[in-house]
Protein backbone atom coordinates (compact mmCIF):
# COMPACT_ATOMS: atom_id res chain seq x y z
CA UNK A 1 0.00 0.00 0.00
CA UNK A 2 1.31 3.43 -0.93
CA UNK A 3 0.95 6.39 1.37
CA UNK A 4 1.04 9.93 0.08
CA UNK A 5 2.08 12.95 2.10
CA UNK A 6 -0.87 14.70 0.41
CA UNK A 7 0.26 18.18 1.42
CA UNK A 8 0.39 19.77 -2.03
CA UNK A 9 -1.95 22.73 -2.25
CA UNK A 10 -2.65 22.90 1.48
CA UNK A 11 -2.23 26.22 3.26
CA UNK A 12 0.31 26.22 6.09
CA UNK A 13 1.23 28.89 8.62
CA UNK A 14 4.55 28.60 10.44
CA UNK A 15 5.11 31.13 13.21
CA UNK A 16 8.60 32.39 13.95
CA UNK A 17 9.69 31.08 10.57
CA UNK A 18 12.44 33.51 9.62
CA UNK A 19 15.23 31.47 11.26
CA UNK A 20 16.13 28.21 12.98
CA UNK A 21 13.53 25.48 13.40
CA UNK A 22 10.71 27.57 11.96
CA UNK A 23 12.67 28.27 8.80
CA UNK A 24 13.43 24.57 8.31
CA UNK A 25 9.79 23.61 8.86
CA UNK A 26 8.54 26.25 6.43
CA UNK A 27 11.00 25.13 3.75
CA UNK A 28 10.16 21.46 4.27
CA UNK A 29 6.43 22.14 3.90
CA UNK A 30 7.07 24.27 0.84
CA UNK A 31 9.10 21.50 -0.75
CA UNK A 32 6.04 19.25 -0.41
CA UNK A 33 3.88 21.76 -2.25
CA UNK A 34 2.17 23.56 0.62
CA UNK A 35 1.31 27.24 0.30
CA UNK A 36 3.32 28.64 3.19
CA UNK A 37 2.95 31.73 5.35
CA UNK A 38 6.31 32.67 6.86
CA UNK A 39 5.46 34.57 10.04
CA UNK A 40 8.01 36.88 11.63
CA UNK A 41 8.11 39.75 14.10
CA UNK A 42 11.60 41.15 13.43
CA UNK A 43 14.13 40.95 10.58
CA UNK A 44 11.81 41.04 7.55
CA UNK A 45 14.81 40.52 5.29
CA UNK A 46 15.35 37.07 6.80
CA UNK A 47 11.68 36.20 6.34
CA UNK A 48 11.95 37.23 2.69
CA UNK A 49 14.99 34.99 2.29
CA UNK A 50 12.91 32.04 3.51
CA UNK A 51 10.13 32.96 1.08
CA UNK A 52 12.70 33.13 -1.72
CA UNK A 53 14.12 29.71 -0.78
CA UNK A 54 10.67 28.15 -0.93
CA UNK A 55 9.92 29.77 -4.28
CA UNK A 56 13.28 28.66 -5.66
CA UNK A 57 12.19 25.02 -5.27
CA UNK A 58 8.87 25.65 -7.02
CA UNK A 59 6.86 26.34 -3.87
CA UNK A 60 4.59 29.21 -2.95
CA UNK A 61 5.11 31.44 0.08
CA UNK A 62 4.47 34.86 1.53
CA UNK A 63 5.82 36.59 4.64
CA UNK A 64 3.47 38.16 7.21
CA UNK A 65 4.59 40.20 10.21
CA UNK A 66 2.73 39.59 13.47
CA UNK A 67 3.55 39.38 17.16
CA UNK A 68 1.91 36.12 18.17
CA UNK A 69 1.32 37.39 21.71
CA UNK A 70 -0.86 40.22 20.35
CA UNK A 71 -4.45 39.15 19.69
CA UNK A 72 -5.20 41.84 17.11
CA UNK A 73 -2.02 41.16 15.15
CA UNK A 74 -2.71 37.41 15.14
CA UNK A 75 -6.23 37.93 13.86
CA UNK A 76 -5.00 40.33 11.19
CA UNK A 77 -2.37 37.77 10.11
CA UNK A 78 -5.02 35.08 9.68
CA UNK A 79 -7.23 37.41 7.66
CA UNK A 80 -4.29 38.24 5.41
CA UNK A 81 -3.56 34.53 5.01
CA UNK A 82 -7.19 33.79 4.12
CA UNK A 83 -7.17 36.60 1.56
CA UNK A 84 -4.09 35.05 -0.07
CA UNK A 85 -4.73 31.31 0.27
CA UNK A 86 -8.44 31.05 1.13
CA UNK A 87 -8.10 28.98 4.28
CA UNK A 88 -5.63 27.21 6.58
CA UNK A 89 -4.95 23.48 6.76
CA UNK A 90 -1.75 23.34 8.82
CA UNK A 91 -0.59 25.50 11.72
CA UNK A 92 2.91 25.09 13.12
CA UNK A 93 3.04 26.96 16.42
CA UNK A 94 6.78 27.52 16.50
CA UNK A 95 7.46 31.09 17.65
CA UNK A 96 9.30 31.16 20.97
CA UNK A 97 12.06 32.83 22.93
CA UNK A 98 14.15 32.62 26.10
CA UNK A 99 14.89 35.17 28.81
CA UNK A 100 17.11 33.24 31.18
CA UNK A 101 18.15 34.09 34.73
CA UNK A 102 18.29 32.60 38.21
CA UNK A 103 14.79 32.62 39.69
CA UNK A 104 15.69 35.19 42.36
CA UNK A 105 16.79 37.63 39.65
CA UNK A 106 13.99 36.93 37.18
CA UNK A 107 11.87 40.02 36.60
CA UNK A 108 8.12 39.83 36.22
CA UNK A 109 8.55 41.37 32.76
CA UNK A 110 10.88 38.54 31.67
CA UNK A 111 8.50 35.93 33.11
CA UNK A 112 5.53 37.45 31.32
CA UNK A 113 7.34 37.94 28.01
CA UNK A 114 8.26 34.26 27.75
CA UNK A 115 4.82 33.03 28.83
CA UNK A 116 3.08 35.52 26.52
CA UNK A 117 5.04 34.51 23.42
CA UNK A 118 5.67 30.82 24.05
CA UNK A 119 2.31 29.81 25.54
CA UNK A 120 -0.30 32.53 24.99
CA UNK A 121 0.97 33.00 21.44
CA UNK A 122 0.31 29.34 20.70
CA UNK A 123 -3.18 29.63 22.19
CA UNK A 124 -4.06 32.68 20.10
CA UNK A 125 -2.86 31.13 16.84
CA UNK A 126 -4.47 27.77 17.60
CA UNK A 127 -7.79 29.41 18.39
CA UNK A 128 -7.90 31.26 15.07
CA UNK A 129 -6.90 28.14 13.12
CA UNK A 130 -9.49 26.02 14.95
CA UNK A 131 -12.24 28.51 14.16
CA UNK A 132 -11.44 28.11 10.46
CA UNK A 133 -11.14 24.32 10.71
CA UNK A 134 -14.59 24.14 12.33
CA UNK A 135 -16.10 26.49 9.76
CA UNK A 136 -14.71 24.55 6.80
CA UNK A 137 -14.80 20.98 8.10
CA UNK A 138 -13.20 18.05 6.34
CA UNK A 139 -12.57 18.47 2.63
CA UNK A 140 -11.63 14.96 1.55
CA UNK A 141 -9.58 15.99 -1.46
CA UNK A 142 -7.40 18.16 0.79
CA UNK A 143 -6.90 15.91 3.83
CA UNK A 144 -8.48 13.24 6.00
CA UNK A 145 -8.54 15.81 8.81
CA UNK A 146 -10.35 19.13 9.08
CA UNK A 147 -7.05 20.63 10.18
CA UNK A 148 -3.70 19.91 11.78
CA UNK A 149 -1.86 21.84 14.48
CA UNK A 150 1.73 21.17 15.52
CA UNK A 151 2.85 22.80 18.75
CA UNK A 152 6.61 23.24 19.04
CA UNK A 153 7.51 22.26 22.58
CA UNK A 154 10.80 20.99 24.02
CA UNK A 155 12.36 18.20 26.03
CA UNK A 156 11.94 20.74 28.82
CA UNK A 157 8.25 20.00 29.03
CA UNK A 158 9.63 16.95 30.87
CA UNK A 159 13.17 17.80 32.01
CA UNK A 160 13.45 20.55 34.66
CA UNK A 161 15.84 23.32 33.67
CA UNK A 162 17.43 25.40 36.40
CA UNK A 163 17.95 29.00 35.40
CA UNK A 164 15.19 28.75 32.80
CA UNK A 165 12.06 28.58 34.96
CA UNK A 166 9.94 30.75 32.66
CA UNK A 167 10.91 28.77 29.55
CA UNK A 168 10.36 25.36 31.15
CA UNK A 169 7.01 26.49 32.56
CA UNK A 170 5.91 27.65 29.12
CA UNK A 171 6.80 24.30 27.59
CA UNK A 172 5.07 22.34 30.34
CA UNK A 173 2.01 24.48 29.66
CA UNK A 174 2.19 23.73 25.95
CA UNK A 175 2.00 20.00 26.67
CA UNK A 176 -1.23 20.21 28.64
CA UNK A 177 -2.76 22.82 26.33
CA UNK A 178 -2.02 20.60 23.33
CA UNK A 179 -3.48 17.49 24.98
CA UNK A 180 -6.59 19.29 26.16
CA UNK A 181 -7.25 20.79 22.72
CA UNK A 182 -6.62 17.41 21.10
CA UNK A 183 -9.10 15.72 23.43
CA UNK A 184 -11.73 18.40 22.79
CA UNK A 185 -11.35 18.52 19.02
CA UNK A 186 -10.63 14.94 17.95
CA UNK A 187 -14.37 14.30 17.39
CA UNK A 188 -14.29 17.21 14.93
CA UNK A 189 -11.43 15.53 13.03
CA UNK A 190 -8.91 18.18 14.09
CA UNK A 191 -5.52 16.68 14.95
CA UNK A 192 -3.21 18.42 17.40
CA UNK A 193 0.25 17.14 18.31
CA UNK A 194 3.57 18.49 19.54
CA UNK A 195 7.20 18.12 18.62
CA UNK A 196 9.67 18.19 21.50
CA UNK A 197 13.10 19.09 20.13
CA UNK A 198 16.23 18.40 22.13
CA UNK A 199 19.44 20.31 21.43
CA UNK A 200 19.10 21.76 17.94
CA UNK A 201 21.80 23.87 16.29
CA UNK A 202 19.99 27.19 16.06
CA UNK A 203 20.82 30.81 16.97
CA UNK A 204 18.72 30.67 20.17
CA UNK A 205 21.18 28.27 21.84
CA UNK A 206 24.47 29.14 20.14
CA UNK A 207 26.21 29.49 23.51
CA UNK A 208 25.68 25.74 24.03
CA UNK A 209 27.38 24.64 20.79
CA UNK A 210 29.35 27.62 19.49
CA UNK A 211 32.79 26.47 20.64
CA UNK A 212 34.40 23.01 20.91
CA UNK A 213 34.34 22.83 24.72
CA UNK A 214 30.68 23.81 24.94
CA UNK A 215 29.73 21.34 22.23
CA UNK A 216 31.66 18.53 23.93
CA UNK A 217 29.83 19.20 27.18
CA UNK A 218 26.49 19.31 25.40
CA UNK A 219 27.11 15.98 23.67
CA UNK A 220 27.40 14.25 27.05
CA UNK A 221 23.63 14.81 27.28
CA UNK A 222 22.90 13.29 23.85
CA UNK A 223 23.35 9.51 23.61
CA UNK A 224 23.15 9.59 19.81
CA UNK A 225 26.34 11.64 19.74
CA UNK A 226 25.40 14.60 17.58
CA UNK A 227 23.56 17.86 17.91
CA UNK A 228 20.28 18.07 16.06
CA UNK A 229 19.79 20.09 12.90
CA UNK A 230 16.71 22.18 12.10
CA UNK A 231 16.05 19.87 9.16
CA UNK A 232 15.56 16.99 11.62
CA UNK A 233 12.53 18.84 12.96
CA UNK A 234 11.31 19.85 9.51
CA UNK A 235 11.03 16.22 8.40
CA UNK A 236 8.98 15.27 11.45
CA UNK A 237 6.72 18.30 11.05
CA UNK A 238 5.95 17.35 7.45
CA UNK A 239 4.97 13.83 8.54
CA UNK A 240 2.76 15.13 11.36
CA UNK A 241 1.06 17.52 8.94
CA UNK A 242 0.38 14.77 6.42
CA UNK A 243 -2.28 12.08 6.23
CA UNK A 244 0.42 9.49 6.95
CA UNK A 245 -0.03 10.38 10.64
CA UNK A 246 -3.82 10.59 10.49
CA UNK A 247 -4.37 8.34 13.54
CA UNK A 248 -2.03 10.40 15.72
CA UNK A 249 -3.38 13.11 17.97
CA UNK A 250 -2.57 14.37 21.46
CA UNK A 251 1.01 13.10 21.27
CA UNK A 252 4.44 14.69 21.64
CA UNK A 253 7.16 13.32 19.37
CA UNK A 254 10.54 13.96 21.00
CA UNK A 255 13.28 14.57 18.44
CA UNK A 256 16.22 14.67 20.82
CA UNK A 257 18.91 12.11 19.99
CA UNK A 258 17.99 10.33 23.22
CA UNK A 259 18.19 13.21 25.73
CA UNK A 260 15.11 11.85 27.48
CA UNK A 261 16.94 8.56 28.05
CA UNK A 262 18.70 10.33 30.95
CA UNK A 263 22.24 9.41 29.88
CA UNK A 264 23.65 10.17 33.34
CA UNK A 265 22.18 6.84 34.41
CA UNK A 266 23.79 4.81 31.61
CA UNK A 267 26.57 3.75 34.00
CA UNK A 268 24.15 3.00 36.84
CA UNK A 269 24.04 6.65 37.93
Amino acid sequence: MEYSLKIKGQAALVTGANSGIGEAVAIALGEQGANVVVNYVTHPELAQQVVDKIKSTGGNAIAIKADVSNEAEVQAMFQQMFAEYGTIDILVNNAGLQKDSPIENMSLADWQLVINVNLTGQFLCAREAIREFLRRGVVAERSCAAGKIICMSSVHQVIPWAGHVNYAASKGGIEMMMKSMAQELAPKKIRINSIGPGAIQTPINQSAWGDPDSLKKLLTLIPYGRIGQPEDIGKVAVWLASDQSDYLTGTTLFVDGGMLLYPGFSTNG
